[in-house]
């Protein structure tokens, strides 16, 4: 393998992370665009990027940990760790072997902290001894901001009954020395607005929120994850900003980034754009009615009813419908109920 020494990069409007690895030298480019991606949750896109670096260089233990990565999602709490080992399989059939596949210090460790996301027991055990390991590596490699941004986010990701305010800005600050040192790290920006994604909280938020879709254009997610906090701050004209940005850079017509626009436009007053989205929605789930779409059409016309005057009658039977033919997947049985 040809070590990279000097991997501070700058990904295709994706922020800016500097993380050497072992691997060659034509397939580090595509390892930093998977972890920028990975750091805006943009994961279809992160994956595509390490399995690119798989083909360039098949030896190259940090783009299958990068692959592994993609399977988890700390924040929404969820995980396939079949397909997450599978890929790591491909590097080498045993946590030892793949061990001995990463040539530095820094590498092995790297993979043995997947290995204990994806080892035995439950997801909440594994996420916990996952953060344990986590806030080892970080104590280690001190100044490591891949090391400190992957912590903190593996503290946002652990097992809680909503928002666990020490824990939260436990994070927020190891994101905050990160941002200070990098104010361009995509993940310390995200992960500083998860942190403070609360009304109280949400001032703290606002200058990662304002960097962060400049920072990161080319991802949908990172234009989205601005509105949190203008959402908690009333601040309804940043709100259709952001996701208006995030709807362009996305492939989906319609689901999260449309719903919080169209909420958006109602606290505006603009009830007729807002309409417009919860229509298209309508017609999309009516053409393709997938359990994702019929959820979503579920929370926006529960919110359109909420908060708009004169809601139709015929928005009421879609509703009624909708939530019927929804059944229950867990996440939206309570929006669909309620309608």
């Amino acid at each position: 393998m040809l070590a990279v020494p000097n991997a501070v990069a700058q990904g295709p409007s994706l922020g800016r992370i500097t993380f050497p690895t072992s691997g060659r030298t034509e397939a580090q480019p595509l390892f930093i665009r998977g972890v920028l991606y990975l750091h805006s949750f943009e994961y279809d896109s992160a994956a595509r990027a390490f399995r690119e670096a798989q083909r360039l260089d098949p030896t190259h233990a940090m783009a299958y940990w990068g692959e592994a990565m993609t399977y988890t999602h700390p924040v929404w709490h969820e995980q396939d760790a079949t397909a997450a080992r599978e890929s790591l399989k491909r590097l080498a059939p045993s946590a030892q072997a793949r061990r001995a596949m990463a040539p530095t210090a820094r590498e092995k460790r790297w993979l043995d902290a997947i290995e204990v996301l994806y080892g035995e027991g439950s997801k909440e055990r594994r996420d916990t001894l996952y953060a344990r390991e986590m806030e080892r590596f970080a104590r280690d490699f001190p100044g490591d901001h891949e090391v400190s941004a992957f912590h903190a986010l593996s503290l946002l990701g652990l097992p809680t009954r909503g928002r666990d305010l020490p824990t939260y800005m436990r994070a927020a600050t190891i994101a905050e020395e990160v941002y200070r040192e990098n104010p361009e790290h995509p993940g310390a920006l995200h992960y500083l607005i998860h942190a403070y994604d609360d009304p109280v909280h949400a001032p703290l938020g606002l200058r990662a929120a304002r960097a962060y879709g400049a920072v990161a254009p080319a991802a949908a997610h990172a234009q989205h994850m601005t509105s949190h906090i203008f959402v908690a701050m009333g601040l309804w004209n940043d709100v259709e900003r952001a996701n208006l940005a995030a709807w362009g850079a996305s492939n989906q017509r319609n689901g999260h980034y449309t719903h919080w626009l169209s909420y958006g436009y109602l606290q505006k007053g603009r009830v007729k754009e807002s309409r417009s989205f919860v229509d298209a929605i309508i017609k999309d789930a009516a053409a393709d009615p997938t359990p994702y779409k019929l959820a979503y059409m579920n929370i926006m016309l529960a919110g359109f009813l909420v908060d708009a005057d004169g809601a139709t009658a015929s928005l009421v039977a879609h509703a009624a419908d909708s939530a019927r033919r929804v059944g229950g997947r867990g996440e939206f049985r309570r929006e669909a109920s309620a309608l």
